[in-house]
């Protein structure tokens, strides 16, 4: 965990007041079993918050109560710069530190002040958009990889995670091994995504993980962001998507398509069908069975 502070900590600014990450922090979190996404965000968090009051010291910020850490989150939900997960992601972080590293459990930061989460639909790209992104890529590696976010509903973060062995193509399935909360889930296998896949083997024969960078090891979530961003000028897309969009897209297609909400919530991996049944809010299905009441007047 000291190496990867210094990593992580190598472009920040460090003048003399500068206040870094106590190692106890990153500690108790590897040891408590966060993920390493979650450790690195809280690090950032953590981070944020302690040199944002840098002049008044670590010693001083251990101090704080209830008030100056509702007054600091209140300025982040006031610059409106920040999302409703970030604001809450910085809140639990510094809950960490204060509750299970300086054993401040007296201190009720229950009454820390959350903004209310915006109800926001998803956003969807339709078929001939995605159909018109995937053909924007000539490279088969980045074929591949935009294939199976949309594919089988995958997460970016999952698709640079997939091993070779993840591809059962005896099963028709793909492993995905701790995707969000750590949870392994089987999803679909397309059959025209399994045969761009065994060219792709062919043509790079990656040894472990099934995308590797340039230079081996795995490939990395800006680089498939960048890919992304790449295909969707070039098909001329301009709907407003991320790579996160193609999986909202997969979720929504299989419900246009008559799939059962249940099995959406399974290839998703979803805990709670609440998660899923948002997409009954953007689909098209069977909205054409329904007459409006203006065209029986």
């Amino acid at each position: 965990m000291s190496i990867l502070r210094r990593l992580w900590e190598q472009t920040y600014l460090k003048d003399t007041d500068y206040i870094t990450c106590p190692l106890p922090y990153l500690e108790k979190l590897y040891l408590l079993n966060y993920s390493l996404n979650t450790i690195r965000t809280y690090h950032s968090l953590l981070l944020r918050f302690f040199n944002g009051h840098r002049d008044k010291g670590l010693e001083a910020i251990n101090g704080f109560g209830t008030g100056e850490i509702n007054e600091y989150h209140r300025q982040m939900v006031q610059s409106q710069k920040y999302s409703f997960s970030l604001i809450n992601q910085s809140i639990n972080a510094i809950k960490f530190y204060f509750h299970r590293v300086l054993g401040r459990h007296t201190l009720d930061l229950s009454q820390v002040e959350r903004p209310e989460k915006p109800s926001r639909l998803p956003a969807v790209l339709s078929k001939e958009e995605v159909k018109r992104i995937l053909q924007a890529t000539d490279n088969l590696k980045h074929r591949c990889m935009l294939q199976l976010l949309y594919a089988g509903g995958l997460r970016i973060g999952e698709v640079i995670n997939l091993k070779i062995t993840d591809v059962q193509s005896g099963r028709n399935m793909l492993l995905i091994r701790g995707g969000k909360g750590k949870k392994d889930r089987t999803t679909l296998l397309s059959q025209k995504l399994l045969e761009s896949l065994r060219e792709y083997y062919k043509a790079y024969r990656p040894k472990i993980w099934l995308f590797e960078g340039q230079h081996g090891g795995q490939y990395t979530v800006e680089s498939l962001r960048n890919v992304f961003r790449a295909a969707k000028e070039k098909a001329g897309v301009r709907t407003k998507a991320t790579p996160h969009t193609l999986r909202h897209s997969f979720a929504t297609h299989l419900l246009e398509q008559g799939t059962d909400l249940r099995y959406i919530q399974t290839l998703l991996g979803h805990r709670s069908s609440k998660t899923t049944e948002i997409y009954t809010h953007v689909t098209s299905y069977a909205l054409d069975k329904i007459t409006s009441p203006l065209d029986n007047l």
